[in-house]
């Protein structure tokens, strides 16, 4: 095992990638556990309830500066997922962290680079990163 739990994860994934190994295959994989990632979170909301979603528009004060901005910003959630909501959650995010791994392994991409290159590119380019 290295010091960096992204090559290990990635390593993990081609050896245990084995029935799923088309790019077809792969993708709607992926398709898939993201949407089940969806689904446990609507299940927390609609079926647990221990998440509650109130959205509506973002109010902002007409004068407020962008680095106060975040301050104003409202995530529409309200509520802790319990631990079962918690644990089925993480769960299928991990499903979705799989499949990923295994498209940039397909294309001879590492997880670890392209983590430090989005958090490079966050960090330099900050608010226009988005736009």
């Amino acid at each position: 095992m290295s010091d960096n739990c992204c090559d290990d994860f990635q390593l993990a994934v081609g050896d245990f990638l084995i029935r799923h190994r088309s790019v077809i295959d792969i993708l709607t994989k992926y398709q898939e556990a993201t949407a089940r990632v969806n689904r446990a979170f609507a299940k927390a909301v609609t079926e647990c309830g221990c998440l509650e979603i109130k959205a509506g528009r973002q109010n902002l004060p007409a004068e407020v500066e962008y680095s106060e901005l975040k301050q104003y910003m409202s995530s529409h959630l309200s509520g802790e997922p319990c631990e079962h909501c918690k644990e089925i959650i993480s769960a299928e995010l991990g499903h979705s962290l799989f499949y990923m791994t295994a498209l940039c392994n397909l294309l001879g991409l590492n997880v670890h680079d392209i983590m430090r290159q989005e958090c490079n590119t966050v960090t330099t380019l900050g608010i226009y990163h988005l736009s």
